[in-house]
C-alpha cells in the first residue's frame, strides 16, 4: 500500500469511528450538526479543495465538481447523514480504485522489471560496478550468475545459460557461449560472462522496449478517445439536467416542493459521475498491453490493439515468418561442381543474406576477398561481381537474361541459383527453406477460431516454390517474383478491397520489410528481438520466432475489446437506469453512491482479468 492509500485508510477510520460516536452519544443538534461537518470535512475536504480549484482552471465539470455540489446541497436540506456517507463511500471505492490500478501498474512494472541496475567494468584487475548509461562501445563488461545483462553486446569469454522470460516470454533458458550475440535484459543463470558492448543504452533492446512500454498509453484507440469526448459533453449535460430538475418540476406539478426537487437533483449529480468509464476503459487498454507483454508480444499502443481485434486479412512474408529462413544447398548442377560453388562463393561474400550463406556453408572454402572486385547486387536478381579480373553473374535467371548468357529451364522446387563468368554458363544450385513446423497449424487456427477471413503471402521467390509452399501450409493467395517495392502495391491493393472496419496486418521479418510493414493498418515483426528496423517500423512486435504468437496476439486483442464493451455497457446502462429513478425521486444517496463507486469498483474489476494471461 502506498503512502497516499495509507493516509486515505486513516481518513476512512476515524471518519467511521466519528459516525459511531454521533449515533450513540445523546448530543444536541449544534453538537450533532458540529460532529458531522468535521466528519465531512475529514473525508470531503480534498474533493471540495480540488473542485474549487478546478473552477480557476477550466475543468469545471468533472467528479469532484459534482461530489460537491450534491453533498453541499443535501447539508442544505438536511441530509446531513447522507452527506457524509456519500464522501465516505467514496473515499473507500476511491481507495480501492486506487489500489486497483496500482496493483495493474505494478504487474506490469514487475513483468517488464527488465531495466538494468549496474554495469560491472573491470579497473586495475578489479571489477565496479558503474551506470550502464556510463558504458561506452567496445567496452567490454562482465556479468556474474544472477545479474541482468545491461547492454547489448557479443559474448568475447565465457559460457552460461540465460533466462530471456523478460523479453520473450519464454521460460526454457537459452544457451550462450563465446561469440553469440546477447541482449539487455535477459538473466545470466549459470556461468561468468564477458562482454564486448555493441550498443550504448539508450540504443539498447532493454530501453526500447521499456520505451515502448512506457510509451504505449499515449496511442489511443477510438474506443478510448470516444469516451473521452463522451466525458467532456455528457457531464455538462447532466448539470444542466440536475438544475432543471430542482426547478422546473414544481412549477407544472403542485404536489412537488422545491425541497423535494433539489433533493432529487442532488442524487441525480452523484449518479452521474462518469468516473467508471473514464477510469475502467483506459484501464482495460492498459490491462491487454501488459497481458501481451507478459507473453513476450509488444503492443506499442491500445489502437493498434483495436485494430488488431478487426484484422480480417493477413499478409504474410515467405522467408523467415513461414519458413525458417534457414537455406540449404541440397543440389549443384555443373561440369566442375567445386569452381562453380567456389565462384557463387566469392560472390557471395559480402552478403549476410541467408542464401549467400548456405553458399559459403556448402563451398567450405578458405575465401580470399581481395580476388573480388566491383561487387554489384541487382535488386531481386542477384549480384555481379569480378573474380581475379574475370566478369562473374550469381543469380536468378532474370539476371543471366539481362546479361544474354543462356541457361537451361529448370524445374526443381526450390530457389535456383544461377552461376555464369565471362558470359559462360557454369550451372546451378538449388537452394531451400524449410517450413516452420507450426506454420499450418497457426494458418489453421487464424481461420477457424480468429475468424480470419483471408490468408495471403508475397515473396520474391519463384512462383512454382510459392505455389509449393502455399499449398503445403494452406494460404489462400500468393503473389511471387515480387521485388521488394511490388510488396507495397501489392499491399495497397489489398486494402483498398477491404470493407467496413476490417483491418490488414502484415507479418514480416522487419529487417526489409520496413514499407510493408509501417503501410499496413497492423504491422507484426516476426522474431525480431534485438532489431532496430522491426522495433520502429513494425506497432506490433513478436520477440522471439514463435509464428503461433500471432494467434495469442489476436485472441488477447479480441478478449481485451470485449472487456472494454463490457464495462461501457454496463457502466452506460446503470447510469442511466439509476438516473431514471434519481428523477423520478425512487433512489436516495446510497444508491447514488452505489451507482458511482460500485459501478466504478465493478468496472475496474473487470478491466483488470485483460492482465491475467496464462505465459
Amino acid at each position: 500500500m502506498t503512502r497516499k492509500e495509507r493516509k486515505s485508510l486513516i481518513k476512512i477510520i476515524i471518519a467511521i469511528i466519528l459516525l459511531i460516536m454521533v449515533s450513540i452519544l445523546s448530543v444536541n443538534d449544534i453538537v450533532k450538526l458540529g460532529l458531522y461537518i468535521v466528519t465531512y470535512l475529514i473525508v470531503g475536504y480534498d474533493v471540495v479543495w480540488k473542485a474549487i480549484k478546478n473552477l480557476f482552471t477550466g475543468q469545471v465539470f468533472d467528479e469532484h465538481f459534482l461530489m460537491s455540489i450534491a453533498t453541499i446541497g443535501a447539508f442544505a436540506t438536511g441530509e446531513y447523514l447522507e452527506a457524509v456517507l456519500v464522501m465516505l463511500l467514496y473515499q473507500i471505492g476511491e481507495l480501492f480504485q486506487s489500489y486497483a490500478v496500482g496493483k495493474s501498474r505494478r504487474q506490469i512494472t514487475e513483468l517488464m522489471d527488465i531495466r538494468p541496475d549496474y554495469a560491472n567494468i573491470e579497473q586495475d584487475g578489479k571489477l565496479v560496478k558503474v551506470d550502464p548509461e556510463e558504458v561506452s562501445l567496445d567496452d567490454e563488461i562482465v556479468v556474474k550468475p544472477g545479474e541482468k545483462i545491461p547492454l547489448d553486446g557479443i559474448v568475447k569469454d565465457g559460457e552460461s545459460m540465460l533466462d530471456t522470460s523478460a523479453l520473450t516470454g519464454e521460460s526454457v533458458p537459452r544457451k550462450a557461449k563465446i561469440n553469440d550475440t546477447v541482449l539487455s535484459g535477459c538473466i545470466n543463470k549459470t556461468g561468468i560472462l564477458t562482454i564486448k558492448v555493441t550498443k550504448e543504452f539508450g540504443e539498447s533492446t532493454a530501453s526500447k522496449i521499456l520505451d515502448l512500454v512506457e510509451n504505449a498509453s499515449s496511442k489511443k484507440a477510438k474506443t478510448e478517445n470516444f469516451i473521452t469526448k463522451f466525458a467532456r459533453y455528457y457531464t455538462p449535460i447532466v448539470v444542466v439536467l440536475a438544475l432543471c430538475l430542482a426547478f422546473l418540476p414544481p412549477i407544472f406539478i403542485r404536489d412537488l416542493t422545491v425541497l423535494d426537487c433539489v433533493k432529487r437533483s442532488m442524487t441525480f449529480l452523484v449518479i452521474s459521475c462518469p468516473c467508471a468509464l473514464v477510469i475502467s476503459v483506459p484501464l482495460g487498454f492498459f490491462g491487454g498491453i501488459g497481458g501481451a507483454s507478459r507473453q513476450g508480444i509488444l503492443i506499442k499502443g491500445s489502437n493498434y490493439l483495436e485494430a488488431l481485434s478487426n484484422t480480417k486479412t493477413i499478409i504474410f512474408d515467405k522467408t523467415g515468418t513461414l519458413t525458417e529462413g534457414k537455406f540449404q544447398v541440397v543440389k549443384t548442377e555443373s561440369k566442375d561442381k567445386d569452381k562453380m560453388l567456389e565462384i557463387a562463393a566469392l560472390a557471395e561474400s559480402f552478403s549476410s543474406h541467408p542464401i549467400a550463406l548456405a553458399i559459403r556453408e556448402k563451398s567450405k572454402k578458405q575465401l580470399d576477398q581481395k580476388r573480388i572486385k566491383n561487387v554489384k547486387e541487382v535488386a531481386g536478381k542477384g549480384i555481379t561481381a569480378k573474380i581475379d579480373g574475370k566478369e562473374v553473374y550469381v543469380g536468378n535467371v532474370k539476371l543471366l537474361t539481362d546479361h544474354k548468357i543462356e541457361c537451361p529451364e529448370v524445374s526443381d522446387i526450390g530457389t535456383i541459383i544461377y552461376v555464369a563468368l565471362e558470359k559462360e554458363f557454369l550451372g546451378y544450385i538449388v537452394i531451400a527453406d524449410k517450413v516452420k513446423e507450426n506454420a499450418k497449424e497457426t494458418l489453421e487456427e487464424l481461420k477457424y477460431k480468429n475468424h480470419i477471413t483471408t490468408t495471403v503471402m508475397l515473396t520474391g521467390d519463384k512462383k512454382e516454390i510459392a505455389n509449393h509452399i502455399a499449398k503445403e501450409i494452406g494460404v489462400d493467395k500468393v503473389y511471387s517474383e515480387l521485388l521488394p517495392q511490388d510488396k507495397v502495391d501489392k499491399l495497397e491493393m489489398i486494402l483498398n478491397k477491404q470493407e467496413g472496419n476490417n483491418k490488414v496486418a502484415f507479418v514480416g521479418d522487419g529487417i526489409n520489410d520496413a514499407p510493408v510493414l509501417t503501410r499496413a493498418d497492423v504491422g507484426i515483426a516476426m522474431g525480431a528481438l534485438g532489431s532496430d528496423a522491426a522495433i520502429e517500423a513494425s506497432d506490433v512486435v513478436i520477440m522471439d520466432d514463435d509464428i503461433s504468437k500471432i494467434n495469442d496476439a489476436i485472441n488477447l486483442s479480441q478478449r481485451t475489446i470485449r472487456i472494454v464493451k463490457q464495462n461501457i455497457y454496463f457502466a452506460i446502462g446503470i447510469k442511466v437506469f439509476f438516473l431514471i429513478l434519481g428523477a423520478l425521486g425512487v433512489a436516495n444517496m446510497m444508491e447514488a453512491v452505489f451507482a458511482d463507486v460500485g459501478v466504478s469498483v465493478i468496472a475496474i474489476l473487470n478491466s483488470m482479468r485483460a492482465l491475467n494471461v496464462k505465459k
